[in-house]
């Protein structure tokens, strides 16, 4: 069975946010906790609170415990773009893009 969570719109770049759902896929539970609170990055909080979110499901939803817990899939995707402008030289623009993302955990019990 699987167990997943979305957050969606994270004010954080898809890239920034990937390096750290690298690190977690494909370890137990408790140690994806361990690894995600001791990386000192935004995003590292995002994938964190995510990653809770997955397995208060998993407890709540279908009676599972989360020590038989591990995380299968941790994938970030490109959320929307806020476009804004920079006033340059000459009086020209420089485009500025606000880039967000949408973090997905999916998690399964041990074989």
């Amino acid at each position: 069975m699987e167990i997943r969570s979305i957050y969606k719109g994270a004010r954080l770049s898809a890239f920034k946010c990937r390096e750290v759902t690298r690190e977690i896929q494909g370890l137990s539970v408790s140690n994806a906790l361990d690894v995600l609170t001791n990386t000192p990055r935004k995003a590292a909080r995002l994938v964190e609170k995510t990653l809770k979110s997955a397995i208060a499901n998993a407890e709540n939803n279908n009676n599972l415990r989360a020590d038989t817990l591990i995380v299968k899939e941790a994938v970030v995707g490109e959320g929307p773009t806020l476009k804004r402008f920079q006033p340059k030289a000459r009086g020209s623009a420089g485009p500025i893009r606000k880039r967000s993302s949408h973090i997905r955990i999916i998690l399964v019990e041990k074989a």
